[in-house]
């Protein structure tokens, strides 16, 4: 005992480490006499002042996060660059979570995740090479949950919805260094260009639908409440409302026999955000779209062969009488993961996008776009070093855009692209 406090192992033996800068110190209190003991008091109150830690010891804290950087190099027919980019395939990330048990059935949790976006690869452009202007961080999720393990989860904040991810579903590695069916986060912020030269205002992938993401797919990330099922024979179900009056519901499944794994679902959603867009063909008022989409993937254990097919349609209520309001895709990759070498899985891979869409409400050369298509096909390989939690890829892919507007119905003479990406993606 000293000053009414008894000086436990545990606590002996951080002061102990955090000294072994100053052993010399120690040696001149071998005795054990004077004030040895105050000495090693105040080294542990210097370590709990310099210590990161939670709030409460009720709900517990994990930090985790990855960073996911890549070479990108680019060819839009007339005008070749490269540059380092964050691969917003699967961007950096840093995020909090954890949970408390209430009882034997329910607990409670939270997460709070923030997304880095620094010279992003969806985002860049012909003029704005390092997308200066969409850098920063932004809010991917903040909620809290209530989770029973006969009844299911409640979550409420900011997050991905029911159909989040439903057209993406992938069982290989591949998935964070280029998606199949989510074209878009490759180069997808490069202007349009001409046949003939002329760099456009209107980027490739808001040719497909209005947000640039394919049909099917969850919209965005919305403050909303989510309900997941628990799980019943690898299925779940979950279900979302959110803010601008979105709403969807998903079914999933997860599940392994004979020798295959299979990974699966399908979605539906609904949103109406009442806004208003004149257009040179009318207006476009209180958007009113339905959109259905699903994805599988299929591994076989044993060879390591596997394909996934992902597949959506959109329609839009909200535009103006006349236009097509139709968009739809689907997507197909296969390939091979196997651990060819010691140091973890490697994946080759191929694969083929193909999107057809309907009218928008943006200008392409000062005229309305009356109907889109975009053409993708790529190929790639992936190798995961599992001692550090890292995979490396290098990938190619090809896009070829089509648009027909006003002035130019039978369709718009445009480049195609070319893209290269070289990179890596590490996990904490």
């Amino acid at each position: 005992m000293h000053g009414g406090r008894t000086l436990t192992s545990s606590a002996a033996a951080l002061a102990l480490l955090a000294g072994l800068g100053g052993l010399s110190g120690f040696a001149n209190a071998a005795d054990l006499g004077g004030n040895c003991c105050a000495d090693l008091e105040e080294r542990i109150a210097e370590l709990e002042a310099t210590t990161a830690r939670k709030g409460n010891r009720k709900v517990s804290l994990e930090i985790y996060g990855q960073v996911n950087e890549t070479l990108l190099f680019w060819d839009d027919g007339f005008e070749s660059n490269a540059g380092v980019y964050t691969n917003d395939n699967s961007r950096t990330r840093i995020g909090f979570r954890g949970k408390a048990k209430i009882n034997g059935d329910w607990s409670a949790g939270y997460r709070l995740e923030i997304g880095v976006r620094a010279a992003n690869s969806k985002r860049f452009n012909q003029d704005d090479p390092q997308a200066a202007a969409d850098s920063g961080l932004d809010i991917r999720d903040s909620h809290w949950y209530l989770s029973s393990k006969s009844l299911g989860t409640v979550a409420v904040g900011r997050q991905a919805t029911a159909t989040d991810a439903i057209t993406e579903i992938n069982l290989s590695q591949t998935t964070e260094a280029q998606k199949y069916s989510d074209i878009e986060d490759t180069g997808g912020g490069l202007f349009l260009r001409r046949a003939d030269g002329a760099l456009s205002n209107l980027q490739w992938r808001r040719l497909i639908g209005e947000g640039g993401d394919q049909p099917g797919e969850g919209e965005r990330r919305f403050d909303a409440i989510k309900y997941t099922s628990p799980e019943f024979q690898g299925f779940t179900v979950s279900a979302a409302w959110g803010a601008d009056d979105f709403w969807d519901v998903a079914l999933r499944y997860k599940g392994e026999f004979s020798g295959f794994i299979v990974a699966a679902g399908i979605g539906y959603g609904e949103i109406t955000d009442g806004t208003q867009t004149q257009t040179t063909a009318g207006s476009r008022a209180n958007i009113d779209a339905q959109q259905f989409g699903g994805s599988i993937s299929v591994l076989h254990s044993e060879t390591g062969l596997f394909v996934n097919f992902a597949a959506g349609e959109k329609e839009d209520d909200g535009l103006a009488p006349g236009l097509d309001n139709n968009d739809n895709f689907y997507a197909v990759q296969a390939g091979i993961e196997r651990k060819f070498f010691p140091i973890g899985k490697t994946t080759i891979s191929g694969e083929y996008y193909d999107y057809s869409g309907a009218a928008l409400t943006r200008t392409l050369f000062g005229s309305q776009v009356i109907g889109s298509s975009v053409e993708s096909y790529g190929f790639g390989i992936v190798q995961g070093v599992d001692a550090a939690a890292l995979a490396l890829y290098l990938n190619y892919r090809h896009v070829t855009p089509e648009a027909q507007t006003v002035a130019a119905p039978t369709g718009v003479a445009l480049e195609d692209y070319d893209f290269v990406t070289a990179g890596g993606i590490i996990k904490f």
